[in-house]
């Protein structure tokens, strides 16, 4: 079993942190609102609900990580002396890392109720964490690189540097705004993350404004209302008609998210007519994916003071011709997709290389 990020069960959890000081009472610390999106509630909610989980994380029994934990744990040895480690990217996730030390937060921690003993050690984005097990097929292979999801991407498109930006399409939409080693709180309902940290360079921060259904939406379209038989049979569908016939959706499965943290909002299609037909619903499916990056790109232009003049993109959903034209027209500036679309993989292979000398530095991936 799995809480992945779009579970909303901690939402009680979530109420009860922020009846003192609201759903903002961390966020100047960690760099994000009290919500279920995080990892942090989730730990919680295991050390509440799941039968001997708080004695035996109490007892030093049970460990705490994101699924970056989990692999370098299990690769390393697991039980038989693996490494309990995460890296700044992940750890800033989960709400209890202090953006400025880098450390995790006591007072947060006891907040949540989560013992600090459960805790991986902190390290950068790109060094040598261990080695692969003898027994495993990797033996003695150096694990080298790990990054956040979204941050990842960011790599991989060699967004390396302060402005520069780009917006992953998958499950959900994740658009990161490079910061440079500024940490900027935002006023506009985003997120302030950790970009990256080479061994012992410096911090460099972002941006990210996090949409929880775009993707998901057109499982959605697949799997609840069978509309589609296979994903891609939604640009087929929408292709059909000029434009959505007046229907709209706001796919708010989980609420909403960046930039509005609207966690009692809910899922609704608008503007409905015996005119419409199921090419109108898949039409209107695309076009809410790209007026939620729209409602986010213009979060990042109001916090950035200057208008952004491209966005690179990746992810699956970047196949999508209709989708990728409608997103350029809405927001008037040119969509750039890459030559490798999965650019997660391939910025954690630029950290690990860059880590074991594969890479000399940056300026061999721009």
């Amino acid at each position: 079993n799995a809480i992945v990020w779009q579970d909303t069960r901690t939402q009680p959890i979530v109420d009860r942190l922020a009846a003192e000081g609201g759903v903002e009472r961390f966020k100047e610390i960690v760099g994000l609102p009290l919500a279920t999106y995080f990892s942090g509630t989730k730990i919680a909610w295991i050390l509440e609900n799941v039968e001997g989980a708080r004695a035996n994380a109490e007892a030093g029994d049970l460990l705490f990580g994101t699924t970056d934990s989990w692999v370098l744990w299990n690769l390393t040895g697991g039980v038989d002396g693996g490494v309990h480690a995460t890296d700044v990217t992940n750890a800033s996730r989960t709400m209890f890392m202090d953006l400025e030390t880098l450390q995790w937060r006591d007072d947060i921690l006891d907040a949540f109720g989560v013992p600090k003993s459960m805790m991986p050690s902190i390290r950068s984005s790109s060094e040598v964490y261990g080695a692969a097990e003898d027994s495993s097929l990797l033996r003695e292979t150096p694990i080298a690189g790990i990054l956040g999801d979204q941050q990842a991407a960011t790599f991989g498109q060699a967004a390396f540097n302060t402005g520069e930006s780009k917006n992953t399409y998958g499950t959900g939409c994740f658009l990161i705004f490079n910061t440079g080693e500024e940490i900027v709180h935002s006023k506009n309902g985003l997120l302030t993350t950790v970009g990256y940290k080479l061994g012992d360079g410096p911090t460099h921060y972002a941006l990210e404004g996090s949409i929880a259904v775009t993707g998901s939406l057109i499982q959605w379209l697949r799997d609840q209302l069978g509309i589609i038989d296979s994903a891609p049979e939604v640009e087929e569908l929408a292709r059909q008609v000029e434009d959505n016939g007046g229907v709209y959706i706001v796919p708010a499965f989980s609420g909403l998210f960046a930039p509005y943290w609207r966690p009692d909002a809910r899922g609704a299609i608008v503007g409905l007519t015996r005119y419409a037909n199921k090419n109108h619903i898949a039409r209107a499916a695309l076009e809410a994916v790209a007026f939620q990056t729209r409602d986010v790109l213009d979060a990042v232009n109001a916090d950035a003071g200057v208008d952004l003049t491209e966005l690179k993109v990746d992810g699956g959903m970047v196949a999508n011709d209709a989708l990728m034209q409608f997103q350029a027209d809405v927001l008037g500036v040119p969509v750039v997709r890459p030559v490798v679309a999965e650019t997660t993989a391939l910025g954690a292979a630029y950290a690990a290389g860059l880590a074991v000398g594969f890479w000399s530095g940056l300026d061999d991936l721009s």
